[in-house]
């Protein structure tokens, strides 16, 4: 479970989950998985953005995991996976091959929901062998393909040089955010959340963004900075979704309507009147209803496959109160902890 909010109380705290697991991407980066809900129940994989966590998606979890199995993981550098040298959108769509790999059985598909990072490592990854595989169906929430920095409304000034100048030294800044404060907040809810946002939503959100380290919120923002991933937006072809809050000053709804316009097999542009940058949180019952009718419309309602969930290149080191893979997401919501270690190379998806 995400240390994040341990002290915090409400809807927004994450659920125990049913296991734990480390799973090891390509390069070694370290990535931590959560398993929430039943082992045949639908699958549906859940992928925080920039300097948040698996925290992030507690009201998503807590929802879906009566009659979805919910994977959530980390992205590297955030919550509780180790920062790695490497940052980069290939960086993003490996660690989501490794934990589609590690979670999903050969053949199994989910509907994959990325909030922002989230949804651009999903758009990174859309060329990837077992992203198409296991991709039944994608949500993209509150996210972008390219000139976030330009396009960002943060800077109360018109488009142009000077607001984009403005707009990347603050979002790039290495200064510690430090405490949760009262002024901490009314600036994270300026910048990043609507203005109709209850308080319990800002101080979910402050824990996980205040708990990210300011090295790699600096680092993953020179990525943001230079991301380019419009061709990988024409290369998703399964059923996409998108949704967006009229007030997000991060990816504002210029960039789900270009999302929207550029997707293949768009299934749905949703834009909520004064909902800022954090929808799963701000909207949450929207967000869960989006994820859930899309299970409902592309998986069945249980695994057919009668595969184990590996591929053969998972081991697996038991360790005390664990029963191995196939015991381990059998437990129910009793709280166990492996480590799969499965390194994902390009030439063993093709």
């Amino acid at each position: 479970m995400s240390r994040l909010l341990h002290d915090a109380a409400g809807p927004y705290v994450p659920p125990v989950p049913a296991h734990e697991r480390t799973v090891v991407a390509a390069d070694g980066a370290r990535i931590h998985v959560e398993v929430h809900g039943r082992e045949d129940a639908p699958a549906v994989v859940l992928a925080h953005g920039w300097c948040c966590s698996t925290a992030f998606w507690a009201a998503q979890i807590r929802a879906l995991a009566a009659d979805h199995r919910v994977i959530a993981y980390d992205q590297r550098g955030h919550g509780r996976s180790p920062a790695n040298p490497a940052c980069g959108t290939e960086a993003l769509a490996d660690d989501l091959e490794a934990v589609l790999a590690a979670t999903l059985a050969p053949g199994e598909q989910a509907v994959i929901a990325g909030h922002s990072m989230g949804g651009m490592t999903v758009m990174a990854a859309a060329t990837r062998p077992r992203v198409r595989a296991h991709a039944a169906a994608v949500l993209l929430c509150s996210t972008g393909s390219s000139r976030l920095v330009a396009s960002s409304t943060v800077v109360p000034l018109g488009e142009g040089r000077v607001r984009t100048w403005l707009t990347r030294r603050i979002l790039g800044s290495r200064a510690p955010l430090g405490p949760v404060t009262p002024l901490a907040r009314r600036i994270l809810k300026y910048g990043t959340l609507g203005p109709g946002s209850a308080p319990h939503m800002v101080e979910a959100c402050a824990r996980i963004v205040h708990a990210c380290p300011r090295g790699v919120r600096h680092a993953w923002s020179q990525v943001l900075d230079l991301l380019d991933l419009d061709q990988g937006v024409r290369e998703l072809g399964m059923p996409v979704e998108v949704v967006v809050g009229t007030a997000d000053r991060l990816t504002p709804p210029v960039q789900a309507r270009a999302l929207a316009a550029a997707l293949p097999n768009c299934v749905g542009l949703t834009e909520l009147p004064g909902v800022g940058h954090m929808t799963p949180v701000e909207a949450p019952d929207l967000v869960t209803g989006k994820i859930r009718a899309l299970a409902a419309a592309h998986l069945p309602t249980g695994r057919t496959d009668g595969t184990d969930r590996t591929d053969g290149t998972d081991r697996t080191e038991g360790t005390e109160g664990t029963e191995g893979v196939e015991g381990a997401g059998r437990v129910g919501r009793a709280r166990t902890t492996e480590t799969a270690e499965i390194a994902v190379h390009a030439e063993e998806s093709a």
